[in-house]
């Protein structure tokens, strides 16, 4: 893991913004970033904190609020990050998880840690193996070069829907992502070392674990969704080297 700075600039901004309870959307001009908050009635506060991170893509302007997720309340999110388009959206209990070999999070069983919303760094399970997550303080210095792979496509054949390991629906031709570290959800930059090729992913899911058939497939650094693999130019050779680097955003927010 490698540390790397940024030029942050502050913005001052209110920290609560009263939307009324309909689809509602917050612009901030000049920079290309806008939040869609889709609201039950009754729930009309919402705060935001901005922080301009220069330079994170390329020399381009993010804003980032904290870490866009779902809040009570909130049943979808749209947001964009540069380019790059999110939707969030939350993911009925009783779908399948895109990886039941999950046992357990934070020592509750996967869905109730997902019903009380324990699983942004909390440890979890897999076939008797306790991983440990990174705090989102320590996250925002992540940066890491591997192997990655993609997942997911598969779940399109299958009848209803998959939940990531946050509680989301499944998009496999979302930006997405599965990593077994990083706080749940974060937004990270993937470059392909291969082709040159950089998107923007959100993680939401964990993953990718050692198989039966492939102990080796643990050592992948992330696990990208069919989608997000197809825009970096991997989705037939099934590999790629990558660098990934974490997007910072506001402590605290």
């Amino acid at each position: 893991m490698k540390n790397f700075d940024r030029n942050r600039i502050l913005i001052p901004m209110p920290k609560t913004k009263t939307l009324i309870p309909s689809r509602t959307r917050l612009i901030h001009h000049g920079l290309g970033a806008f939040l869609i908050l889709a609201m039950l009635p009754g729930c009309a506060v919402v705060k935001l904190t901005y922080e301009i991170v220069a330079g994170t893509v390329k020399g381009a302007y993010y804003v980032v609020k904290g870490a866009y997720q779902l809040t009570a309340g909130t049943t979808k999110v749209v947001y964009k990050i540069g380019k790059f388009t999110f939707e969030v959206v939350r993911a009925p209990l009783d779908w399948p998880l895109t990886h039941d070999e999950i046992e357990t999070i934070d020592g509750l069983p996967v869905k109730e840690a997902i019903r009380q919303g324990r699983v942004k760094w909390a440890p979890y399970v897999v076939k008797g193996r306790r991983y440990v997550p990174m705090n989102v303080s320590r996250a925002q210095r992540y940066q890491e070069t591997g192997i990655a792979s993609w997942y997911g496509e598969e779940t399109r054949r299958q009848k209803g829907g998959h939940m990531t390991a946050n509680g989301e629906a499944f998009d496999p031709m979302g930006l997405t992502a599965a990593h077994k570290y990083l706080p749940l959800p974060t937004n990270v930059k993937v470059t392909n070392l291969e082709n040159g090729r950089t998107i923007v992913v959100r993680v939401n899911d964990r993953g990718p674990f050692p198989s039966v058939n492939n102990p080796n497939s643990g050592k992948r650094i992330i696990d990208l969704s069919y989608g997000a693999a197809k825009r970096l130019g991997y989705h037939r050779k099934g590999l790629a080297r990558v660098r990934v680097e974490v997007i910072p955003v506001k402590i605290g927010t």
